[in-house]
């Protein structure tokens, strides 16, 4: 039975693409791959530079010589109808026809009226478990809008078992139409990298020596201060540790965060990393730090992970899950407990090594094509 399955597109056409949107592009090209049978369509909004736009999601548009998935925009506010549609039920298939058979959603809200079946991915339960680290603006929308949207959807899909526990929690009603289907890492792109490539990295990011490497927004809800004063803890007890480098674009209220690494020594920042050098980036630290205190999978350490880069992680939320034995746990609220582990991985190289061994093997269950065949089964089970 073939369908015509559409995906609202907006996290593919930012100027920045974040862990969403490279969570709906390894997802759609990989069914679109792996299905050929069906008709796909990309949706977005489009109230001015369509050129841009179409740019920045034409590399997820060409699937192969025979599939392509299409692109349908309209000529309006995207941020005026989310804000419009909160209150009056302005219907979605006004903008976007009645065409689709399914219509999934990947950024946590599905707007009034939309045709045909309807699938949202509510990534994590971060409004609920610490909204003092949501943006107020998003903040906003999502207190007012997802409960009419976990409502509306036919079917809730979110991206492990720890973030499907925390949406039983705060939204008991849609207990039975939720699915967990757990995200991918492009095993292409996230490898072992050759000296050559890592230097070519390095020098576009202007990293000098050995590093260890944060990737990911500079918000609070990623514990950085925490990190960089657990980081100057280490480097007390073992000076000359490889500079601390937090790669990624700012977020909001990081004020916090720049003010502590001014008082640290060896921090840098490098702001948002383009996709093609973050790969090459991520292959050459000496480990891979992130202690967040809050995340519904945690994209980054199964990408360092595939790259055969150790990791430190939290053992809060979904990491755990994610990671299993492969990685160094530590309490993200303990400054002392970060340090042991960033100190346990600089003074033991054996660690290491057997780190970067598991990892890749666990990375290599996390598939995109894995975690498409999963997304697709809910489709079929819908229609």
């Amino acid at each position: 039975m073939s369908m015509k399955i559409a995906f609202e597109a907006l996290p593919l056409v930012s100027d920045k693409m974040t862990g969403i949107g490279w969570c709906e592009a390894g997802q759609t090209t990989a069914m679109a791959m792996l299905h050929p049978e069906n008709k796909y369509f990309y949706q977005f909004f489009s109230r001015k530079d369509h050129d841009i736009k179409l740019r920045r999601i034409e590399p997820f548009t060409k699937i192969n010589e025979d599939m392509v998935i299409q692109c349908h925009f309209s000529e309006h506010s995207g941020y005026l109808y989310r804000m419009a549609s909160t209150f009056i039920p302005v219907p979605y298939s006004r903008y976007f026809g009645k065409y689709a058979d399914i219509t999934h959603f990947f950024n946590y809200i599905v707007p009034p009226g939309v045709s045909g079946r309807t699938v949202v991915t509510v990534h994590d339960m971060v409004l609920r478990a610490f909204p003092e680290t949501v943006r107020t603006r998003t903040r906003l929308m999502l207190e007012f809008g997802l409960k009419k949207s976990v409502r509306r959807a036919d079917m809730v899909v979110t991206d492990s078992e720890f973030s499907k526990s925390e949406i039983i929690r705060y939204y008991p009603e849609c207990a039975d139409k939720l699915r967990v289907v757990p995200c991918g890492t492009d095993l292409g792109r996230f490898r072992l990298h050759t000296p050559e490539e890592i230097a070519a990295a390095k020098k576009s990011c202007g990293i000098e020596g050995e590093y260890l490497l944060y990737v990911g927004t500079i918000e609070p809800r990623k514990n950085l201060e925490r990190l960089i004063r657990a980081y100057g803890i280490a480097q007390e007890k073992m000076p000359g540790i490889p500079q601390l480098v937090l790669a990624g674009g700012r977020g909001w209220n990081d004020s916090g965060i720049y003010a502590a690494a001014e008082k640290a020594k060896n921090v840098r920042f490098t702001e948002y990393i383009p996709s093609e050098q973050l790969p090459g980036l991520m292959s050459g630290a000496a480990a891979f730090l992130f202690p967040s205190v809050y995340e519904g999978f945690g994209m980054p350490p199964l990408e360092a992970m595939a790259s055969g880069t150790p990791v430190l992680t939290s053992d809060a939320a979904s990491l755990p899950e994610v990671t299993g034995d492969c990685a160094v746990l530590c309490d993200p609220y303990s400054e002392e407990s970060i340090a042991e582990g960033i100190l346990r991985l600089c003074g033991d190289t054996a660690l290491r090594q057997e780190l970067s061994r598991r990892g890749r093997e666990r990375a290599e269950g996390f598939t995109w094509e894995r975690s498409a065949e999963i997304l697709y089964d809910i489709y079929k089970e819908l229609v």
